[in-house]
């Protein structure tokens, strides 16, 4: 028995649509496109949601309203403070329009920004904090949104690995003054490729609705972020902001509704998984495992090899694909470690040792995941269990 990575959430009612979409007569960024944007934005409790290709492009976008709305106007040179574990598209926009990158620490545990480390690294030149929900699980909501209120920052949330996580109630990526969102297939529901931008804010709804589709003024007739002219001719090719093409598809969209309506129940198997995880691991001392803060709607199952025990992850690992149990390194592991941080403008913050990032290292080097899906994974939870507990006989 195989246990994969991730696995497809597709039923009759999405297959169906293939044959919908051959024969319609508009293919992008549609009616579809926008009934599925007012049910997201219904479901998650916000006035706008714009979709858009994906889950990377929704990040630039969002980004790219910052920029250019005269109420945020971050610029070239500012700071902003990241976690030092993330996905590499929470960053590369921060890097592609020139803002210092200010990593802080993460808490091994729950795998989040540790938010002493965020007020420590709050200076004269901060101007936002990007936080991320890692696999499911929420941040501090409370304890970020007392920073940004306190110094006056930007908050960016990305949420595109935790739809459907909450924190005290509400919904994680509505927090910050813009959210993201992804709808890749692993993720907790599945347009194939697409992401969601969610805001309440109406001027960066308009900018990130004219970002998305070139930059243009066509989709925006009532914004007020420009004025509109007299002649339609002009009008309809006006462009006002240096956009992209990250126009939905229209099949990508109607599945979206879709799957937006099996969410919950989708969910809902995710966490009895979790339950099951966490009666395997919660008391084994050779692996921490992520701690739930708030509701986590866990993407994933997280095992750091506790050097404690001197686990060696390398052998974990050759047992696990041995016995086809699918793998992972933590989301992106610690970011200033891959190559490309040399096309970055960044530094550490932290106090003493913290500043040298030991929690995002330690998971960079013996952390990994394995698969959470929409299945009842009790079977390969247990085979994952009684493959670990060989080991240490073998051992």
């Amino acid at each position: 028995m195989k246990y994969p990575m991730s696995a497809s959430t597709w039923g009759r009612e999405e297959e169906n649509l293939f044959h919908i979409f051959a024969t319609a007569d508009r293919h992008t960024m549609g009616p579809k496109t926008e009934e599925f944007e007012q049910a997201f934005a219904k479901k998650f409790g916000v006035k706008h949601a714009l979709f858009v290709s994906s889950g990377s492009m929704a990040n630039l976008v969002a980004l790219s309203s910052l920029i250019y709305s005269h109420q945020y106007s971050l610029s070239r040179g500012d700071e902003v403070i990241v976690p030092a574990i993330s996905w590499a598209t929470t960053y590369y926009p921060l890097m592609q329009y020139g803002l210092k990158l200010i990593f802080v620490d993460v808490d091994l545990k729950t795998l989040n920004m540790d938010v002493q480390q965020i007020r420590h690294a709050v200076n004269d030149r901060t101007k936002m904090i990007v936080s991320v929900n890692i696999l499911g699980n929420p941040c501090e909501q409370s304890e970020i949104a007392s920073i940004c209120e306190e110094e006056n920052l930007i908050w960016f949330e990305d949420n595109c690995e935790s739809m459907g996580a909450s924190f005290m109630g509400a919904q994680c990526g509505t927090f910050g003054d813009i959210g993201t969102f992804s709808t890749f297939f692993s993720h907790h529901i599945s347009t194939v490729e697409g992401g969601l931008i969610v805001t309440d804010d109406k001027d960066l709804y308009d900018c990130c609705k004219s970002l998305r589709a070139h930059g243009w003024t066509r989709d925006i007739p009532d914004a007020r972020i420009f004025k509109k002219g007299s002649d339609d001719f002009y009008e309809k090719y006006r462009f006002i902001l240096p956009g992209y093409n990250a126009r939905p598809q229209e099949l990508n969209a109607a599945i979206g509704i879709e799957q937006l309506k099996k969410l919950d129940s989708f969910l809902a198997i995710r966490r009895q998984n979790a339950v099951h995880f966490q009666e395997l691991f919660n008391d084994d001392e050779r692996f921490i495992i992520q701690r739930e803060t708030g509701n986590s709607s866990w993407f994933a199952f997280t095992m750091i090899c506790n050097p404690i025990c001197n686990v060696d992850r390398d052998a974990v690992l050759r047992k696990l694909a041995l016995n086809g149990i699918e793998h992972r390194i933590v989301t992106g592991g610690c970011f200033p470690r891959h190559d490309v941080i040399k096309y970055a403008d960044w530094e550490t913050a932290g106090v003493g040792e913290r500043a040298a990032l030991p929690n995002a290292n330690m998971i960079h080097d013996n952390g990994f995941f394995v698969g959470n899906y929409a299945v009842n994974l009790r079977d390969n939870l247990d085979k994952l269990h009684h493959i670990l507990e060989e080991m240490t006989l073998e051992g």
